[in-house]
């Protein structure tokens, strides 16, 4: 566990399935069990049997828990599915409220959190000669907050902000060449991929401002027109 993730007094369970990484975390009476793995297609095979050692681990029982987060995309279609499917079946046994947070916001709330970046550019392959992108900026209650919207776009399309700042995710792997005009902006070559540890924060903030939805309103986040998406051999 990077000791960059820090606890929460609420009881929580957040998972995200977004992308080839899977990624738990449980927060219970101040102890705190995270699980990160690469993983490309075997999310859904795993992330039950995951859930139940975290759990097991802490001695917790789902009802025992306050809310569960859950990783809403964009990312893969499949991935972004496991999530809120998992997410709202155990919402429903338990009666749990649920908060979902971007796997965008995710990474850029990794960055501030462990490199005290005040500026990110967030962007994750999303195939097809495309990317998903977000900016955050950091707020005054220390959450990395949405400048303009998430879009999916070709990187030679981007319109960055004049400003400095670092870049996390897979698409600047992809396309590094896409900052080339922005001198300013430096990818950070160790926030490839999301990671629930990162959720906390965003999930205890929007819980205890009563910004939860239930399970029949949890929702995902595709960012691209699901009508013109092709799945391409291979990829989820």
């Amino acid at each position: 566990m990077n000791n960059a993730i820090s606890t929460s007094d609420i009881n929580l369970l957040a998972f995200d399935a977004s992308t080839e990484a899977l990624s738990l975390v449980l927060n219970y009476n101040g102890q705190l069990f995270h699980h990160f793995e690469v993983c490309p297609q075997q999310h859904s095979q795993k992330i039950l049997p995951l859930v139940d050692q975290l759990l097991a681990k802490a001695n917790c029982r789902l009802t025992d828990l306050d809310v569960i987060g859950f990783g809403q995309g964009p990312g893969s279609f499949t991935g972004v599915r496991i999530s809120v499917a998992i997410a709202q079946g155990l919402a429903y046994a338990c009666k749990l409220p649920l908060v979902g947070v971007s796997t965008l916001q995710m990474m850029a709330q990794q960055a501030y959190q462990q490199t005290g970046e005040k500026s990110v550019f967030s962007a994750i392959d999303a195939r097809m000669g495309e990317i998903y992108f977000a900016h955050y900026r950091i707020s005054d209650n220390g959450l990395m907050t949405l400048q303009g919207d998430e879009q999916v776009l070709k990187p030679a399309l981007l319109s960055l902000a004049d400003e400095p700042g670092i870049a996390v995710g897979t698409g600047w792997q992809t396309y590094p060449e896409a900052l080339a005009d922005n001198p300013q902006i430096a990818i950070n070559n160790d926030i490839i991929l999301p990671d629930a540890g990162f959720m906390l924060a965003t999930i205890s903030d929007d819980f205890s401002a009563q910004r939860t939805v239930s399970a029949a309103q949890a929702q995902p986040k595709y960012v691209r027109d699901t009508v013109t998406w092709k799945k391409l051999p291979g990829r989820e």
